[in-house]
């Protein structure tokens, strides 16, 4: 009573005063003992907002690659249109799946130097130019080219090859035309992915070079240096490897041993060719904790040669995943692909290149067995 009673005689002198000064007594000051402490005009501290985390940056770029491309005569005559040669029929059964990958690239066997010094087949090869057109007409973005056959027709056929592949914007590896050439490692890039590619051979037939940047040969010591740079150059290191027994369906003791070393340099991805059949891919541990992808063969993709095993070839692929997370990144392979293919004449006379379940159904299941033996992650498509 007495805090009420004080509260509305201070209230009544106060209006007094404001009768006598013309004052509204509703807005002269409260006291503050009078102000309810739930009145909802009564500001509370502001609250912070909560700090929100960065997320990652990821992105994803696919590497796809597809084997030994060997014109024997029956491949390159059955392609003649007058004067001419034309292979776009003969990738175009495939052309969409080599368009999926980001990348995708190929071994150009047979030197291609075209009809100007004349044609010719096994032992000694020299391929068209048109050939590489239509490969790049079809998705290839760049060849590798060292191999057995690479000095099969000396360096003219060097010569003519390569300044073609440059005519037409086709990067090239493995054999060049000056020691500027060979030092000049081959880059590409696709969402913000780059890779560096280089390509090795085992021997050329007992064939020398007139000079040593002619073709590159296997040699850990005198690859270290490249790979290193390599290294240096892109995100991954991609190696094309010509090396291993011919026909025979499993990598032997020389190839696992320098798979290993190399992946223990540091190279991301290996790809293998020379035994014209398919040898299965593998995952290879590495010195740094991380994982190589490695195919030891991917066979023929377009031959003339006979038989199921070799007009058996394929196209592998990979996903690289780019990851950036508060300035940390880091690359991961996934989604290991092989879509199998099969190489046969057309009803209109050129060879095609067709989905294995188109050539021979049969073959899918075994192929696929073969495959998966060692990566039972890989997706065979059908």
């Amino acid at each position: 009573m007495l805090t009420r009673t004080s509260t509305i005689s201070r209230f009544a002198a106060l209006s007094t005063l404001a009768f006598l000064f013309g004052c509204n007594p509703a807005a002269i000051e409260q006291p503050a003992s009078s102000v309810d402490s739930e009145n909802p005009s009564v500001e509370s501290p502001k609250e912070e907002p909560p700090v929100v985390e960065p997320e990652p940056e990821v992105t994803t770029a696919s590497l796809y690659a597809i084997g030994d491309v060997l014109l024997h005569d029956s491949v390159y005559e059955a392609a003649r249109v007058g004067a001419g040669f034309d292979f776009d029929s003969t990738f175009a059964p495939i052309k969409s799946v080599l368009e999926e990958a980001d990348i995708t690239i190929a071994n150009q066997e047979s030197m291609i130097g075209g009809s100007e010094i004349g044609l010719s087949s096994y032992p000694a090869f020299n391929s068209p130019y048109e050939v590489g057109d239509a490969l790049q007409r079809a998705g290839v973005d760049l060849v590798t080219t060292a191999n057995n056959h690479s000095l099969d027709r000396g360096v003219r056929a060097i010569e003519n090859s390569t300044a073609h592949w440059n005519e037409i914007g086709m990067p090239y590896t493995g054999s060049f035309i000056s020691q500027e050439d060979k030092e000049t490692i081959r880059t590409l890039t696709a969402n913000d992915i780059s890779f560096a590619f280089l390509a090795y051979t085992y021997g050329t037939n007992g064939i020398s070079p007139k000079q040593p940047y002619h073709v590159n040969y296997i040699d850990i010591e005198a690859m270290r240096p490249e790979i290193e740079e390599a290294e240096q150059l892109a995100d991954l290191t991609v190696v094309s490897l010509h090396f291993g027994q011919e026909y025979q369906t499993l990598p032997n003791d020389s190839q696992t041993e320098l798979v290993q070393q190399l992946a223990d340099l540091g190279v991301d991805l290996i790809i293998g060719h020379h035994p014209h059949v398919l040898q299965p891919p593998a995952w290879v541990e590495r010195e740094d904790g991380n994982k190589t992808f490695v195919i030891y063969s991917l066979g023929n993709f377009l031959s003339g040669q006979q038989g199921d095993e070799r007009n058996t070839g394929g196209i592998v692929g990979i996903d690289v995943v780019k990851t950036v997370d508060e300035g940390v990144t880091s690359f991961e392979l996934t989604n290991p692909m092989f879509y199998p293919t099969f190489t046969r004449r057309s009803a209109e006379g050129p060879f095609e290149v067709v989905p294995l379940k188109t050539g021979r159904p049969s073959l899918v299941e075994p192929v696929t067995n073969h495959m998966q033996q060692w990566m039972p992650d890989l997706t065979v498509q059908q």
